[in-house]
Formats: structure tokens, sequence, C-alpha cells
């Protein structure tokens, strides 16, 4: 009688549990703050919460009546085309058109689940294993997670306060290798509120198209700009390039929408094509009364969104100058989102309330204990030394958190 081998086959109790692919996902860090916040001020703590990247301002009116109406409409019940309503799609391109001078079809949009789905997505529609993706920091604390995900590789492009974080065509040169296949581009940018120049959107898109460089472009500020800063959509600059360039958007900041999810990209057919493939099996439709929502702000009038520019701006100003004079902080002046992006290096190595902290995580973390303010350290962005702060909130508590701020740093020795 044959002696059967040992299985080789791991046991299902010994494999684990969560697959490496997910399991090696971080929490996103500016959210995982602002949750901490709100469960402090939750257990009756005073806590100011600069995290989140979050309007305060309710949605304009006429986009929640639009909203109300699209409840009570039967076609809205059901489901409707994966890439978007043919409306909703319509109305995208002519905003687009309208907001940044770029002619696109209603065919070369794509309606997703908020900004980040976009994101995914179109990492997922044109990376394959190996390939890279320059990632200029600081960056959004989603991109990179989004990058590994879809099986690429991220390769960290470094700026800092010295350059406005702009990063430079030199930069992106010395970085790029054979399997380099996208650049991400975010511009007014998330963390840092920098704003690239025309000429240098144009020199960055020229660099790309004369190496076949795909580029992904994160448009979703491109309407909170300030002192004469504009934001200048990269396939406008550089007109060759849109048959390889993906654009990023969505209402969530414009019209602070955040809670709806409605993002979209708008790109080549092919690629919106595939990418709408896979959303047909990933999510289907975006809500339809988020869509209707949706659809009446990017149709309506930009009033409110130049309200809240307006406020953004007082905020801006406010920020800036309080954070400035704290011996040890350099703030530089953000043109558009709003964040400021102060590098606090200089501080760290230095005692305070009995401790020394080494590195901005820990530095936040004694600013969250002892002066109850939440920020995000530089380290969540890929530059640990810095502070994001968001200023996406009311007057009153910014300058309070900030006053507090500045009373607990200015006790370091």
């Amino acid at each position: 009688m044959a002696v059967s081998e040992p299985s080789t086959v791991p046991a299902p109790s010994s494999r684990p549990r969560v697959s490496a692919r997910v399991g090696g996902i971080s929490e996103s860090a500016t959210l995982a703050v602002d949750a901490k916040a709100k469960a402090l001020r939750a257990a009756g703590r005073p806590v100011i919460g600069f995290g989140a990247g979050e309007p305060d301002f309710p949605t304009p009116e006429h986009v929640v009546t639009a909203a109300q109406a699209a409840c009570a409409d039967p076609r809205n019940h059901r489901y409707t085309p994966a890439a978007g309503l043919p409306d909703l799609r319509e109305a995208l391109a002519a905003k687009t058109l309208r907001d940044s001078g770029l002619a696109v079809e209603p065919a070369q949009v794509l309606v997703t689940n908020g900004g980040k789905q976009a994101v995914y997505q179109a990492f997922a529609a044109l990376l394959d294993p190996g390939d890279e993706v320059l990632l200029p920091a600081p960056y959004w604390t989603t991109y990179p997670e989004a990058i590994t995900l879809a099986g690429g590789a991220p390769v960290v492009v470094p700026t800092d306060e010295t350059t406005g974080y702009l990063a430079s065509v030199e930069q992106l040169e010395a970085a790029r290798t054979p399997n380099t296949k996208v650049l991400l581009f975010c511009s007014p940018s998330n963390p840092t509120g920098a704003v690239y120049p025309r000429e240098q959107v144009e020199a960055i898109g020229r660099w790309a198209l004369e190496h076949g460089i795909w580029v992904i472009t994160d448009e979703i500020y491109e309407h909170l700009t300030y002192d004469g800063a504009t934001a200048v959509s990269m396939p406008v600059a550089v007109p060759e390039l849109a048959d390889q360039c993906v654009i990023l958007n969505g209402v969530a900041k414009t019209y602070a929408m955040t809670g709806w999810r409605v993002g979209w990209m708008i790109g080549p057919q092919d690629v919106i094509k595939a990418t709408s493939n896979l959303q047909s099996h990933l999510t289907s439709n975006v809500a339809n009364v988020s869509q209707r929502a949706a659809l009446a702000a990017v149709s309506g009038p930009l009033d409110a969104v130049h309200d809240m520019r307006a406020a953004f701006d007082r905020r801006r100003r406010t920020i800036v100058s309080m954070l400035s004079v704290i011996e040890g902080v350099r703030c530089p002046v953000p043109q558009g989102a709003f964040y400021v992006y102060p590098s606090v290096k200089d501080l760290l190595g230095r005692e305070l309330r009995g401790s020394t902290p080494r590195s901005s995580v820990e530095l936040a973390e004694l600013v969250l204990e002892h002066a109850e303010v939440a920020v995000v350290p530089g380290e969540a962005f890929g530059t640990p030394g810095y502070f994001r702060l968001s200023y996406a909130l009311g007057d009153a508590d910014l300058e309070e958190g900030v006053g507090r701020v500045a009373a607990l740093l200015g006790e370091m020795r």
C-alpha cells in the first residue's frame, strides 16, 4: 500500500486572514486625525480640528432643492448607466470648457463615487505591475496607496518650502526611469496649497509629451485660488498631451459637497471605456440623487463658490500671519486650496512640558494632548517635519486653535 506524501498546502488556519494587497493599505491619516478630534469632542474635550479638508459651509440651496426633487422622481429609483447620467456627463463636458477651456465629449467623462474612486480607477486603468508613477511630495495621502493597490510603484520626487513646494522638470527628469509610465500632478495642491504657474505647467507637460509619460492631473481645487493665481489645466497648456492625460475632479470642495460623493474622470475614450467597464463591476452607477444634485451644481451659478473663496481667502491670511510669528515655524503663503503647510523642523529636538519630540508625529501628539488642537503631521504626506492645517473651519475656531498652538509652542526650549 503506497504511502501518500504529506501535503505542503498550508492549513486554512495558518494562512493570513487578510490579503497582503489589502492588508498593506494604511488608514487615511487625515480622516484618522479628524475622527480622533471628533471622538475627543464627544468625550467633552474642547478639541479644535484642523485635520479634514472639508468646507464648513452648507451645500448651496439650489443644489439641495434639486436633490429633493430628484428623490420624488421614480426615474431616480432605478439603475442608471454605470458611467453616469447622460445629462450629467454632458453638463460636465460643458463645465470643463467653461472653467478650464478644454473641449471634451461626454463620452470622455466618467462619473465616479467621489474623487477617491476616480483616483484609484485612473491608476488601475493605466498601470501594470512594475510601472512607476512619479509622485511629487508633499502628496495627498491617498495617492501612494492607490498606486500600490493598482500594482504600480510610487517614485517620490521631494519638494520643500524653498521652491514653494513646486517640482521642476529637472527633478522629474532625474527621477525618470525606463519603467516610468505616469506623472501624478496636482495644482492647486493638497496638502500645500501650491499653484503651478502657467509656464511651469507647460514645461512639465511638454516634458511628459516628449517622453511618452501619462499625466494624471487632479484639478479638484481649481476654483480655490488667491492673489491672482490661476489653475491652468495641463492639456490646455499643452493640447498635444490630451491623448495621454487623465483629469480628476469632483464637486466636494468647490460646492461644499463632500458627503454627496460625486467625482469624475476625463480622458481619452479608450481609457474612459475601460474604467467604465471596471466601474460596472465595482459599484455600478453613482447614487442618482447625488448625480442630480451634481448636475444642478455644475450647471448653476458660481455665486456661492465665490462667497466661499472670499471666506477662505480671509482665513488664509489670518492663519499665515498667526503661524508666521511663532518662533521656529516657517509658513509659506499658499495660493490655492484651503491648507497651509508650515515647516516645524526647527522645533524638533527641543523640550516641551517634559517631552522632547523628535518627529512631527510626536510634536502633533503633544499639540493634541496639551493644546487640544488636532493637526496632521507631515509624515502622512511623505515629508516629515511639517504640519498640515486646513483653514476650512470657522473664523473663531481658527483663531482660537492657532492661538492655542502658538501659546504651547512658545514654551519650547
